[in-house]
């Protein structure tokens, strides 16, 4: 981020380390044999899986765990998890990018269409946005149109396992194609809105679009 000094909002650093960080990642690709345009600008390329939480890993228990559906919707819904498990199952392999600037390349996720669940819910068209919130308070926004692509899951496991509670178990929102902060943990309820609101980051200075190939990382 830029500096404020005496008033004045300086922007250069960022950019500085934006250049240097795309060179970075661009170097890191060519060694490993792949095509540097995977990589968005100012991302580096990581090998682990980065933990990033607010608030500890909450508990839970699969016998009481709900997903809940609601807002601009004809039926709200209120999964079990057996009765999201019922929904057909996706395996999605994709690229994932963190507004802290790391990039993981051909991540292997299965879970459920966020579209399927949406139909079963029968949006209205009214409904334009989805918030999502998590177990322990947080939560973020998404266009609607963001949520419908082939590629995004309300993901159960990762890497052919469960997933950790470090990486959101029993269930999060994968959307590639945003910053992964978009793609919230602890997942419990989606509210399909008809006008956008900001969820947390997006209140505390992150971009409310946040698409990775524009460095949307910021609203100021």
């Amino acid at each position: 981020m830029g500096r404020v000094n005496g008033g004045r909002f300086y922007t250069r650093p960022m950019a500085v380390t934006s250049r240097i960080l795309a060179a970075r990642g661009r170097r890191q690709a060519r060694e490993l044999g792949i095509d540097p345009a995977r990589i968005p600008p100012g991302q580096y390329l990581t090998k682990g899986f980065p933990v990033l939480t607010v608030g500890p890993n909450p508990p839970y228990d699969l016998s009481r765990w709900d997903l809940r559906v609601f807002g601009e919707v004809e039926r709200e819904l209120r999964l079990s998890w057996e009765e999201l498990m019922a929904f057909p199952q996706r395996d999605v392999v994709a690229d994932i990018h963190c507004v802290t600037r790391w990039s993981k390349l051909d991540t292997a996720w299965r879970g459920v269409l966020v579209r399927d669940v949406l139909q079963a819910a029968g949006v209205k068209p009214s409904g334009k946005y989805v918030m999502a919130y998590s177990d322990g308070g947080y939560t973020t926004n998404l266009p609607l149109e963001a949520v419908l692509g082939d590629d995004v899951l309300l993901a159960h496991s990762y890497d052919g396992k469960p997933l950790e509670p470090d990486h959101g178990a029993p269930l999060r929102l994968l959307v590639p194609k945003r910053y992964f902060w978009k793609s919230a943990k602890f997942l419990r309820k989606l509210e399909v809105m008809g006008e956008d609101r900001m969820g947390f980051w997006e209140l505390n200075g992150y971009h409310n679009d946040a698409d990775p190939w524009r460095e949307e990382r910021h609203w100021f």
